[in-house]
């Protein structure tokens, strides 16, 4: 089966939107090659007068993909603002957290630390509080607890960074779609109006080229604040996985094994063909 890598996709891409570029940079220079020749043909022709466009004349310029390459720039501030709180060290494990639960333990008040980290919910709180759920089944349980509640936390919060990099791969080829519909439209004023007039051909040919700017321009920042916060996601999990681990150093299992902390319920029960009686038992169905 042949799989086709993503970067020689994004290559491949890239090589179009070149190419399509420089063919609306031809069509604009004969365009304006056109302008200029058109007030010099004739007696009495209008003069040129160039003005500066606003940004709202140039998102209507921009045409309808305008808009969805504004959603995705809503989009990716709003979470780039998001998880770079989310993220943060502070954030995982904050001051009042760790410093409760060190108290605590401190202490050898287990049944408190559990209700601390309950009650003040944070990624360094959560694995906490599981692992002190498993606690009565040793070591190797409370810590397998204590990295799978952080691999949960750092799951959902690579999920929501993935986003980030789905408008950085989408927008560009929505600014591609704009280009293509422009530059058909463009091509198509050129066959039925010719070379007489060229204010149509410009506008359409405005469109592409905005479309295509607006995209990249979209899909740079949310290309980058994918990778620094998922750089820095994975430096706020350890610096949580650190503080959790040095809880539970030179813990004593022994005297804690078979205790329940916690208000976990089980549901595992003693099977019902085993005896409940010391001289009656049920036969072990087949």
């Amino acid at each position: 089966m042949h799989i086709t890598s993503p970067n020689r996709t994004r290559s491949r891409t890239t090589l179009w939107l070149g190419r399509l570029l420089i063919c609306g940079t031809l069509l604009c220079g004969s365009v304006n090659a056109f302008a200029e020749e058109a007030p010099a043909g004739g007696e009495g022709a209008a003069k040129v007068v160039h003005h500066k466009k606003s940004m709202l004349d140039k998102f209507k310029e921009g045409g309808w993909v305008m808009y969805p390459i504004l959603g995705f720039s809503v989009l990716t501030i709003w979470l780039s603002v998001d998880l770079w709180i989310r993220t943060g060290k502070k954030k995982l494990a904050p001051d009042a957290h760790v410093n409760g639960a060190k108290d605590l333990f401190r202490m050898g008040d287990y049944v408190g630390a559990y209700q601390h980290c309950k009650n003040n919910p944070s990624a360094f709180s959560d694995s906490t509080r599981v692992a002190l759920s498993f606690i009565g089944d040793g070591q190797q349980a409370t810590e397998d607890a204590m990295i799978g509640e952080l691999n949960k936390f750092n799951a959902a919060t690579t999920t929501r960074i993935n986003y980030l990099s789905v408008i950085g791969v989408c927008t560009p080829m929505v600014g591609l779609l704009g280009t293509v519909t422009g530059m058909v439209t463009a091509f198509e004023h050129l066959g039925t109006a010719g070379v007489g007039d060229p204010s149509g051909l410009s506008a359409a040919i405005g469109e592409v080229l905005i479309a295509t700017a607006s995209g990249l321009a979209i899909a740079i920042p949310a290309f980058m604040m994918f990778y620094v916060l998922r750089n820095r996601l994975q430096g706020s999990i350890h610096y949580a996985q650190d503080i959790v681990v040095s809880l539970f150093r030179k813990m004593p299992y022994e005297d804690l094994k078979d205790c329940h902390v916690g208000e976990e319920e089980f549901f595992a029960a003693r099977p019902n063909w085993v005896a409940d009686d010391a001289g009656a038992a049920h036969a072990v169905p087949a």
